[in-house]
């Protein structure tokens, strides 16, 4: 950003990386804000984008969903990331990743995606996701982040994918109300995928009133059928902000029939008596598991 990199914006840099690569191609980015719409196409493997410093390497962009497109229509959820990674073997550490619309700004709020990822193997270090509604956009995949910060409101973890989120931070944004300040999950894993989102010695936090978030609803895109929500929270710290119930419905589809379930989670907004995992099933929502055989701890 200071102008001594060989590149001015994050995109040229992967733009010069050759396509169908095979050896590891490391970025560094230097603390700066860098406005622009960055994407990793598929066939771009094995980039890591490195940040001077997680606060201060910021990527972000202000596009969302009800956006009019210069050529018609509108930018729609998928189309409104600020980063695209659709590579495998992708690593992003100690860097920002930032959807900056503002909600107030359009009537009824608009989803306004940070981060959309389809890649296999990729993995998160250190990285602060930040948006409203609809933050992080786990489409398919497997992906692991590890400390990282996650903030949002209304269904800001979201996708078919399968990922872990290890000892991170997850942030709900007070939306004001006294009854429902947004819900952090909604999963759309395909039935035919045995698990779907871990979270792992992670916090869950807000200043949102007592009681008024949830863990997370079922997300059907298009009304399938197919899309039968895994999310589990084991083994992490729950704030007070987590709804009694912590499940609740989405589009006429039932909280019940998801897979939802927790394991010997903490805090004041821990509860029991929601559906629990027995310890047998509990040894099998490993790191591992979840990611198809890829540990990226070992």
């Amino acid at each position: 950003m200071d102008g001594s990199g060989d590149y001015q914006t994050v995109q040229e840099a992967i733009d010069a990386v050759p396509a169908n690569n095979t050896e590891p191609v490391e970025i560094f980015i230097h603390n700066g804000v860098y406005k622009e719409v960055v994407k990793i196409p598929a066939n771009k493997p094995f980039i890591t984008l490195i940040g001077e410093s997680a606060e201060k390497t910021i990527l972000t962009y202000d596009n969302y969903a009800k956006k009019p497109k210069p050529e018609g229509g509108t930018y729609g959820t998928s189309g409104s990331a600020s980063v695209y990674l659709y590579a495998s073997d992708f690593v992003a550490k100690n860097l920002t990743m930032e959807n900056s619309f503002d909600e107030s700004l359009v009537e009824g709020g608009s989803q306004a995606v940070a981060v959309y990822t389809r890649g296999d193997r990729m993995s998160f270090h250190n990285v602060r996701f930040i948006g409203n509604q609809d933050t992080l956009y786990v489409n398919a995949g497997t992906q692991y982040f590890s400390q990282c910060y996650i903030e949002g409101d209304v269904d800001f973890i979201f996708g078919g994918g399968r990922a872990v989120f290890d000892d991170c931070d997850i942030i709900s944004v007070d939306r004001g109300s006294t009854t429902n300040n947004g819900y952090i999950t909604a999963a759309s894993t395909n039935i035919n995928e045995p698990y779907g989102y871990l979270f792992l010695n992670s916090r869950l936090k807000s200043e949102a009133a007592d009681g008024t978030v949830y863990l997370g609803r079922p997300w059907h895109p298009g009304g399938d059928p197919s899309a039968i929500a895994s999310v589990v929270f084991k083994n992490s710290e729950l704030g007070a902000h987590i709804h009694e119930a912590g499940w609740t419905d989405m589009s006429g589809f039932s909280a019940k029939d998801a897979r939802f379930y927790e394991y010997q989670n903490e805090g004041p907004g821990a509860n029991s008596s929601r559906p629990q995992l027995t310890d047998e099933e509990a040894k099998m929502y490993t790191i591992e598991n979840v990611l198809k055989g890829w540990n990226p701890k070992k």
